[in-house]
């Protein structure tokens, strides 16, 4: 469903802007669009020319085209196409080429004529470049200018690859990419050190003279530069600012996208609001946030100063709010995440009883459990609850070739000392398949197996420091991600059916999960989409009625303090505990994007800084001052 918006919620909003319930809502509305374009061109007799983008972003527009082709007779006969970007230095035939991700996630599926098929030649000697960036210029003026042009959007506010900096002048050309751009492609390279330094884009000039344009984002990965874009200034320094100039750009988001836009992070600010329990918490610790005073010391001027005056007629005096959000707020602590037996629950974020509980953690891929909640798992452990950690997707491809050399010529030096023809044999062979698929060629069948067991031995080697047996350890290894990559997964009920099973087997009393509001074709939301499925055939079943269902963010990342349910403080030995079993996932320390750096370049700290500053937000507060806290918020199944 779209969201509609009043003109006094939007007041700061310079782009219009249409907010989804989902990606898939969102591109099915761009996808009429096209059509509309396409069939009345062809009645006119003339070609339809689109603007494309690549990146995960717009991969559910173009299944929605494809299927349109297929099912309903959409033909992309009159149609030509010019796409944004390429990276430089990379044929058409790598794997992380943008001509070679537009055959598979389009071109090859419709038709389009190859003829009418426009990237730009990032194989090209240097010498050539601007000779070329010129003539796609001049291709697309010939074509009559683009249509309608399809927009990602970076972390760094690029559109195309016009990194900041970029001029809303300018034109196609070659440019240097950002660090942070670099990084968030780590992981398709298997290593920030393999992915381009350059590619060549068109400009935010060529961009502007589309004369429509569709700028799509999902996840909250995007929320704060899509504000920064829609309501701040014109400015080089997120280049995506300039579609402010653009008479008819549309912005198409979903939910998680749109989350800090005035109008759903602060929408007492632009307008009346309806004054719920969550809405008024999250006012209220907004407002000691910006005042700088703890709870207890906010005044009514800081609320009518603030836009708030209304929440005081309605609801009562400020110090009865104050009183009321500081005692939710401390409800939320606890150092039980299990529940504490034979206690007042009546304030406790989990149940007392049944204790001990069956705890079921699910880690989309290995990591992410120790990075998200370490402490709290070495809490439940430690609590004596029934603990399971099940890890829903072996994580291989996130391993870099490097690792895997190293453990051949381990299994080689063992074969020649074991005098063993078998396992000498194996270790040749797997020799051989990875110098035959090159560096970035997918991996052999056992290539693949061998780093999915690199990441288990990750994984246990982790969880022993917190605790854990193997025993309490499983590897779902979900089949959409065994049989595809990034940006190609397509899960099935192949994937439900073996969740539901574990599920069934453990019947938990409480379920760890994340994914919500990333990406959509992210692996943290695919397995949450798979698990809401389990759950959803599982209705039925009595354990499931009593079960709560927890959720954690993703790594990098960490919930409001007004969106926290459940807040679980850690003492400095139990933090430094989660930094060392963090630091046993030796192979992913330059291939997670979202594990990030901090000012000094130190990947791991980025954990400590997340959970310090969740700490500090709950001091701010004017409530109890600890080490470290991670947070979890409740989930509803009937959202």
């Amino acid at each position: 469903m779209r969201q509609t918006s009043n003109p006094e919620s939007t007041q700061r909003e310079h782009i219009p802007t249409d907010i989804f319930a989902s990606a898939d809502q969102a591109c099915t509305g761009i996808a009429d669009a096209i059509c509309e374009l396409i069939t009345a061109r062809k009645t006119a007799g003339k070609p339809a020319v689109l603007g494309l983008a690549t990146g995960s972003t717009p991969v559910r527009l173009y299944r929605e085209l494809i299927r349109r082709h297929r099912e309903e007779g959409l033909s992309f006969a009159n149609v030509i196409s010019f796409n944004l970007d390429e990276y430089y230095g990379l044929t058409g035939e790598h794997p992380e080429s943008y001509r070679r991700f537009m055959r598979e996630q389009l071109f090859d599926w419709v038709d389009l004529r190859p003829e009418n098929r426009n990237l730009p030649d990032g194989a090209l000697p240097r010498e050539d470049v601007l000779a070329s960036c010129r003539a796609y210029e001049e291709a697309i003026r010939e074509a009559g200018g683009i249509d309608i042009q399809i927009l990602g959007i970076g972390r760094t506010g690029h559109i195309g690859f016009n990194e900041p900096g970029s001029s809303p002048e300018s034109r196609t050309r070659i440019i240097t990419l950002d660090s942070l751009t670099r990084r968030d492609a780590a992981r398709d390279f298997l290593g920030e050190e393999n992915v381009p330094r350059h590619a060549i884009t068109m400009g935010v000039g060529t961009i502007l003279d589309a004369r429509k344009i569709f700028l799509l984002a999902w996840g909250e990965a995007k929320a704060e530069v899509i504000a920064q874009s829609v309501e701040g200034p014109q400015t080089d320094a997120i280049p995506a600012s300039f579609l402010q100039k653009h008479p008819d750009c549309v912005f198409c988001i979903d939910e998680a996208a749109a989350s800090h836009l005035t109008r759903v992070r602060h929408p007492w600010l632009v307008g009346t609001v309806e004054w719920s329990p969550e809405m008024i918490r999250k006012a209220v610790l907004w407002l000691s946030r910006k005042t700088k005073k703890p709870l207890l010391k906010l005044i009514e001027e800081d609320y009518s100063e603030n836009g708030m005056a209304d929440l005081l007629t309605e609801k009562g005096s400020a110090y009865e709010l104050n009183i009321k959000m500081f005692n939710t707020a401390q409800h939320t602590i606890t150092g039980w995440p299990g529940g504490k037996p034979d206690a007042d629950d009546s304030h406790r974020p989990e149940r007392a009883n049944p204790f001990p509980k069956r705890s079921l953690l699910l880690s989309p891929e290995p990591l992410d459990d120790i990075y998200c909640m370490g402490g709290t798992l070495h809490r439940l452990v430690n609590q004596n609850n029934d603990v399971t950690v099940a890890y829903l997707t072996s994580g291989n491809l996130a391993v870099p070739d490097s690792e895997v050399r190293r453990v051949i010529e381990l299994m080689l030096e063992l074969g020649e000392e074991r005098e063993s023809v078998d396992d000498l044999k194996f270790a040749r062979l797997l020799e051989r398949q990875l110098r035959e698929k090159g560096d970035f060629g997918d991996d052999p069948p056992e290539v693949r197996r061998l780093k999915g067991l690199i990441r288990r031995t990750e994984s246990r080697s982790s969880a022993r420091l917190l605790e854990i047996g193997s025993d309490r350890l499983r590897f779902l290894d979900l089949p959409f991600y065994e049989h595809g990559r990034y940006r190609t997964f397509q899960p099935d009920e192949k994937d439900t059916k073996r969740l539901i099973e574990l599920l069934r087997e453990i019947r938990p009393h409480q379920i760890f999960a994340t994914g919500l509001g990333n990406d959509p074709l992210s692996v943290p939301a695919l397995c949450f989409e798979i698990l809401r499925n389990a759950l959803a055939a599982s209705q039925s079943e009595a354990w499931l009625k009593d079960c709560y269902i927890w959720l954690y963010r993703g790594p990098g990342m960490e919930w409001e303090t007004h969106e926290i349910d459940m807040a679980v403080p850690l003492s400095p030995d139990e933090f430094e505990n989660k930094i060392q079993g963090i630091y046993q996932h030796q192979t992913q320390r330059n291939q997670s994007p979202n594990l990030g750096k901090d000012d000094n370049g130190n990947t791991w700290s980025l954990a400590s800084k997340i959970n310090r500053a969740t700490a500090s937000s709950y001091d701010e507060l004017g409530l109890a001052e600890y080490e470290a806290i991670e947070g979890f918020r409740r989930f509803d199944l009937n959202r």
